[in-house]
């Protein structure tokens, strides 16, 4: 599927105080929207959707148009075959669950459906669920119904707009593994809006960074999230993702190890199917940089790597990029530590990373690249 956007929004009084101007295209199987609140992600998905107008501009999928204001063509939403699964899940509490998943199936028509309720069920694991209210639910259950509802109206295209900010670290690690199914085996495609780096990071194809209504960068995670965009690559949450692959589980150290052609990795124990690729996040701020053989210290991931840049940052600190056979890394270390190890472009050095660093949301099953 492809998706071309080119709009143009101006919202609030006369005269417009938030002018949203947006441009991108993608064919990947999940494109993140992500960015600060109030950086225009929503009123984008909204657009998309056809529940705002834009001013002007052109929305297309496919070779459908779905809007085009030069042509005047705007796709009403019901007639756009995009799902759209919000923050709050809303669900309709006087129906059950069986009540809330075929609310959008039934209006479908019978061509158009490519799914049924039996295989919606088992892929997000709501079997037991189905003669409940959404008040007995869980928040997690309750975006996992949601989810499958927007599914059985067999849509084209699936907005997330913000599916995990109102749940817990526990309840988000419990969808992920779900959002991670719809891509990797019904391979549908996404529009997913986060500001939370770690969901972007396991999920992502392609990233589209907003800031004030602008589009101010594009691309893979890497690309986007290990840039040197001031908002990104100077702050905590700076980093990149790995692909792994999970080699044994030690249920006496509590690690699963995954294989990376750098060297090995140790993160906390998880189900992750054995020789199964994982998509591993790692935070700038979690690398410290070693010349020459680190010695005896208690830090067990290792990644041999040479230095590919060494950038100033305007808050402080050094950004240290590192190529890891063929991976990227950053590094974010003070200037004394650049000083004292006189790290130069081209240097070989040690990544050292603590399993400890990584926590439950930084890794995940993944069939990508």
């Amino acid at each position: 599927m492809s998706l071309s956007v080119h709009v143009e929004k101006r919202l609030g009084p006369a005269g417009g105080s938030f002018t949203l101007s947006a441009k991108f295209e993608s064919e990947g199987r999940v494109t993140s929207l992500f960015g600060r609140s109030g950086a225009g992600k929503s009123t984008l998905v909204n657009l998309i959707a056809g529940l705002f107008r834009p001013d002007s501009g052109a929305i297309r999928i496919d070779d459908t148009t779905l809007f085009d204001s030069t042509a005047s063509i705007d796709v009403p939403a019901h007639k756009r075959r995009i799902g759209y699964v919000f923050q709050e899940g809303r669900l309709f509490p006087h129906f059950s669950v069986r009540g809330n998943l075929l609310y959008g199936h039934r209006f479908t028509r019978k061509q158009d459906r490519w799914t049924k309720l039996d295989e919606i069920v088992d892929l997000l694991g709501i079997a037991a669920l189905l003669d409940r209210r959404p008040a007995s639910l869980s928040g997690g259950e309750k975006q996992r119904v949601a989810i499958g509802r927007a599914l059985l109206s067999s849509p084209r295209l699936l907005l997330m707009d913000e599916p995990l900010a109102a749940l817990d670290q526990e309840r988000k690690g419990e969808i992920l593994p779900y959002i991670e199914r719809l891509r990797d085996q019904m391979r549908m495609p996404i529009v997913y809006v986060s500001h939370a780096v770690d969901e972007v990071s396991r999920l992502a194809d392609t990233v589209v960074l907003l800031d004030a209504g602008k589009v101010i960068a594009k691309g893979t995670v890497n690309d986007v999230l290990g840039s040197r965009s001031e908002m990104i690559a100077e702050g905590p949450e700076a980093g990149v993702v790995l692909i792994a692959t999970v080699r044994v589980h030690d249920q006496v150290s509590g690690l699963t190890h995954l294989a990376h052609p750098a060297g090995d990795l140790s993160v906390p124990l998880s189900s992750l199917a054995i020789g199964s690729k994982v998509r591993v996040r790692v935070r700038a701020r979690d690398v410290a940089l070693a010349v020459g053989e680190p010695g005896r210290i208690s830090i067990r991931n290792r990644l041999a790597g040479t230095v590919s840049d060494i950038t100033d940052m305007t808050r402080g600190g050094v950004a240290v990029r590192l190529d890891i056979e063929g991976d990227p890394l950053i590094a974010s270390v003070t200037r004394d530590a650049v000083r004292d190890l006189d790290l130069k472009v081209g240097d070989p050095v040690t990544a050292l990373i603590k399993s400890a660093a990584f926590d439950p949301l930084s890794f995940g099953n993944t069939t990508w690249p």
